[in-house]
């Protein structure tokens, strides 16, 4: 299962709750959403997100609904958290996102042990914790019905930003499965509703957009 998953149909939707519930709700996490030093407005996974991202996907699918839905990088991230947790590293706790200029962010404290990513930091190495955050920041791109990817541009261990060189070699244990023709080095695949034909990320929202004949 890729790493975001946009779940329509009901059974998928159920066990998505349960697992949120389970997981996202029983880890110390922010309860409301907080402002970074650098003026960043991070949002913590919850139940609630997670239905309203449920409910603006389902209104694409109307022939008579509108042609485009907003949800938060934080609601989109909580509706899909089963497929985000599986690639995810197992360590990972207080999973946060936000919109950044026009990429969504995803980051949480994990074991970088988990990631491999000590050579990376090279003499930065020991400047940081064995958990620490991680974040993960990109854009998404359809590449065709019924699938998309999301593609890394920036991947961050605490405030330092790794070489993009290194961004391919960091995403390969994470990348499970087959991995369809036509996705990146620097991307992870995304399974898409079929009536999705674009993501678009500006002003801290994520905008879905209708495929229109």
């Amino acid at each position: 299962m890729r790493i975001i998953v946009f779940l329509i149909a009901l059974l998928a939707a159920i066990a998505a709750g349960w697992y949120l519930r389970a997981r996202v709700m029983s880890e110390p996490a922010p309860a409301t959403v907080a402002t970074d030093s650098a003026g960043i407005l991070w949002e913590p996974l919850s139940m609630e997100g997670a239905e309203r991202a449920r409910t603006a996907v389902q209104q694409l699918t109307s022939n008579s609904g509108p042609v485009f839905a907003n949800v938060s990088a934080a609601d989109l991230a909580s509706y899909v958290y089963v497929a985000l947790a599986q690639q995810l590293p197992s360590s990972a706790e207080g999973i946060q996102a936000a919109v950044i200029g026009e990429r969504v962010y995803i980051k949480a404290s994990v074991r970088l042990s988990e990631l491999g990513v000590a050579d990376a930091l090279g003499p930065f190495v020991g400047m940081v914790s064995e958990r620490d955050t991680v974040a993960f920041g990109g854009t998404f791109e359809v590449l065709r019905p019924g699938l998309a990817q999301f593609r890394v541009r920036d991947l961050r261990v605490r405030e330092f930003s790794l070489p993009p060189r290194l961004i391919p070699r960091i995403l390969g244990p994470i990348r499970r499965g087959t991995i369809p023709e036509g996705v990146t080095e620097d991307g992870l695949p995304l399974e898409i509703p079929q009536h999705v034909a674009d993501v678009r990320i500006a002003n801290g929202r994520v905008t879905l957009y209708k495929n229109v004949p």
